[in-house]
């Protein structure tokens, strides 16, 4: 199986960590993987300095023979949809509704499949006239660490969208009278962490979130989106409104066993090799058809 990933994304997010896992989980499996990613941007140098096939977005880089495409984002969506004529696949990372013009109708009609990063999503296609039979759900999936975290701060990720809450975060662990570590490494500063606040007001499932609980880190988060679809609220985290005393009493209700039940769900349904071995599935699936 020959397959091209195409992802369009400058910076280093959550969806760009999914493709350059993807892509060399596909090829420890054997599959013939090459990634395709913006020139200058942060999952090519990557790529490339782990000895990953890949190359700069391009027509010229495009005329390989392969099986399949897989677009990433919603660019590499239209590109593929206007310049391919072989079997398509497109992951559907956001959670907010399809456009409904003309031609955002037409370009959801060119892919075979689609995968959706949750259920959330998955509804949201459906809702866009995306047929059953043309979606797949296939959850993020993060690497576990040997080691468990064994911090003392209130993990809270960097972002400068508004959108995402870190100054309501940043508020509420303040009135809870803890620590906040502020990072934008993920897998570096939750080794300092006894907890996280991962607040959005939409999000399609959060990576973020699954590293760490992967960690062992409780993690406390908006009730949005495909976050219900990892987190069992008072089970492996808590599940809260956008406000600093909500996350305040999200916070005083962690306990260390949310860490450990948060790290076996991980364990159980989304790690790396199984985000792997789905996505594998949904490709064979449209190639067998």
């Amino acid at each position: 199986m020959r397959v091209l990933q195409l992802d369009s994304g400058r910076e280093m997010r959550g969806g760009q960590w999914q493709v350059l896992r993807l892509h060399r989980g596909l090829l420890e499996r054997g599959v013939e993987s090459m990634l395709l990613a913006r020139e200058g941007g942060e999952l090519l140098r990557r790529a490339a300095g782990e000895g990953l096939p890949c190359g700069p977005l391009g027509a010229a880089g495009m005329l390989g023979r392969y099986d399949l495409f897989h677009a990433h984002d919603a660019r590499t969506h239209t590109m593929a949809a206007v310049w391919f004529r072989r079997p398509l696949v497109v992951s559907r990372r956001v959670a907010f509704p399809v456009k409904r013009g003309w031609l955002s109708r037409w370009k959801y009609r060119q892919p075979d499949l689609f995968l959706a990063v949750s259920d959330f999503v998955a509804r949201e296609l459906s809702l866009a006239g995306v047929e059953d039979e043309r979606m797949d759900t296939v959850y993020d999936g993060v690497p576990v660490p040997a080691h468990v975290a064994a911090g003392d701060k209130v993990v809270i990720p960097r972002t400068s969208d508004p959108a995402k809450g870190m100054a309501v975060a940043l508020a509420g662990v303040q009135l809870a009278g803890m620590e906040p570590l502020v990072g934008d490494d993920l897998e570096v500063v939750l080794q300092a962490a006894k907890a996280m606040v991962y607040l959005s007001q939409s999000e399609g499932l959060g990576s973020g979130i699954l590293l760490a609980m992967a960690a062992g880190v409780p993690v406390v988060a908006s009730d949005v989106g495909g976050i219900p679809e990892m987190i069992t609220s008072g089970i492996n985290g808590m599940l809260v409104k956008n406000t600093p005393e909500a996350v305040c009493e999200g916070l005083r209700r962690v306990y260390p066993g949310m860490g450990v039940n948060g790290r076996n769900t991980v364990l159980a349904r989304f790690t790396e090799a199984h985000m792997v071995d789905a996505t594998l599935a949904s490709y064979r699936r449209v190639l067998g058809a």
